[in-house]
């Protein structure tokens, strides 16, 4: 009796957080909202838990990755993220979840404990079911008789089924008569007047998140150790001979070197090749060598899983080449880089531009780690690529890359005098501040204040008053663009 007064009194604590989570991601654009929600949300976790948790250096980590995954919404305003975070959030912070209420011997970069987060997954929603159908029953049709019960039952599956029929013959009776079809569509406007449906769309979806909490904390709860798989005798293990991949290896470390000779001269220096232009020369090999890279590192993934020799020197020869490739991927790396920094400097900074420069020093990080891996078998390599995986998408949220397209291109706007202020315009609000900043220094700069009296009649369309959708940067704009005159 005591564990249910408890049970009860958590589902109420989370058609709470269910009433938050709709107010925070159904009102209009997200902004401060959702750094209040995660934080809502994890001090439920830690009501129903306490702080007794395993896993806890990865789990750290992830609730700081989630934190400033969330925060970036009150502090940046990138579309692009905008969109994408709505997604990732949720998934990592159910990962999180599974992963600190997880027995300490499960790996958290296995297959068990993926097993593991679609198990919970699917019982989240076979709990919250469950529960729905104690609720109708003991509950709702407590005093009902079976008979009347049954008797609803065939109502409702008589309106699933006779709600489409009636609306397919409506529509065609419509179509036959113009006046029914007038008469019709009076109805909806009537109701839309009154505001009904509305309420009870949202109603239900309180009622749907609740549930969606409430199971998984009460699956999370139960705490579930799960059984360790131990390999049999029969299993066959999958392995590259040694001497064919040595020489495939050295083929392809001698075309890369032969390569890496004929071009050096164009990696580190402002020699063009004859009859190119900058845009020619940079967009001309750039994702063909970042393609050749990429080749180069899923080699390596698959040498350092499946490749084992049991002489020594085959070994030792086997690391030289897998060093050797690693070099020659840097190198090109190296030039893939320079390339697009030519290509930057003649046409300007765009957030593709900035976020392939990014991910080229990513993989550097990555050929670096996998470079001492080559040498320390002993250390763990795909827990390194998951953790700096997560720290360099975290990082791109933390710092404002549209904040950096700017200042880039208000730079290269002072040494060249030119500027693309559509590409501006079509930011997000850090953008808009760019061209603020330009019209202060050229206010007669083609375009441009047409382009800032624009937005600057939009203010009056803007969730000013919304605070869901508080967000520094905006605020900042608006402020500017108020102050702004032209």
């Amino acid at each position: 009796m005591k564990e249910r007064k408890k049970n009860l009194l958590f589902l109420f604590i989370c058609l709470g957080l269910g009433v938050l989570a709709e107010l925070s991601f159904f009102h209009g654009i997200i902004g401060v909202s959702y750094p209040i929600f995660i934080a809502a949300f994890y001090a439920v976790l830690y009501y129903r838990f306490g702080f007794n948790f395993n896993h806890r250096r990865i789990g750290l980590l992830l609730m700081l990755v989630i934190w400033t995954l969330s925060a970036s919404y009150l502090f940046h305003d990138n579309e692009s993220f905008y969109v994408l975070n709505i997604i990732a959030i949720p998934i990592l912070v159910f990962i999180h979840i599974v992963l600190i209420t997880a027995p300490n011997h499960v790996d958290w970069i296995s297959v068990p404990f993926f097993q593991r987060i679609m198990q919970k997954f699917s019982q989240t929603f076979a709990y919250g079911k469950r529960l729905v159908k104690v609720i109708l029953k003991r509950v709702l049709f407590k005093q009902v008789k079976k008979e009347t019960t049954q008797t609803i039952k065939r109502i409702v599956i008589g309106l699933l089924i006779g709600g489409p029929l009636l609306f397919f013959i409506t529509f065609l009776l419509m179509l036959a008569d113009v006046n029914f079809g007038n008469v019709v569509m009076k109805v909806p406007e009537f109701i839309f007047k009154l505001n009904f449906l509305e309420g009870v769309f949202r109603v239900i979806l309180v009622l749907l998140l609740t549930l969606l909490f409430f199971g998984a904390f009460q699956v999370l709860y139960k705490r579930y150790v799960p059984p360790i798989i131990r390999p049999t005798m029969d299993q066959k293990k999958t392995k590259w001979d040694g001497i064919t991949l040595a020489t495939i290896l050295v083929l392809l470390n001698g075309i890369y070197l032969l390569f890496v000779a004929v071009q050096f001269k164009y990696f580190f220096g402002d020699a063009l090749q004859e009859n190119l232009t900058y845009a020619e020369y940079a967009r001309k090999g750039f994702f063909e060598l970042l393609l050749v890279t990429l080749f180069n590192w899923s080699i390596l993934l698959g040498c350092l899983k499946f490749v084992k020799v049991k002489k020594e020197s085959m070994g030792y020869f086997l690391k030289v080449l897998y060093s050797l490739l690693i070099v020659v991927s840097g190198i090109m790396l190296t030039s893939a880089y320079l390339r697009l920094s030519m290509y930057e400097a003649a046409y300007g900074f765009t957030l593709e531009r900035i976020l392939a420069h990014t991910f080229m020093l990513f993989l550097i990080v990555i050929f670096a780690y996998t470079f001492i891996r080559v040498w320390l078998e002993r250390i763990s390599i795909i827990h390194f690529y998951f953790i700096a995986g997560l720290l360099f998408y975290t990082g791109l949220n933390a710092i404002d890359l549209e904040e950096i397209i700017v200042e880039n291109n208000l730079e290269r706007y002072e040494e060249t005098g030119k500027i693309d202020v559509y590409y501006l315009n079509s930011l997000s609000y850090s953008g808009i501040d760019g061209l603020i900043t330009l019209y202060e220094q050229d206010p007669n700069y083609p375009e441009l204040k047409i382009i800032l009296q624009s937005r600057k009649e939009m203010i009056g369309y803007l969730e000013l008053d919304n605070w869901q959708s508080f967000n520094f940067k905006k605020q900042q704009v608006v402020e500017r663009l108020r102050e702004l005159e032209l």
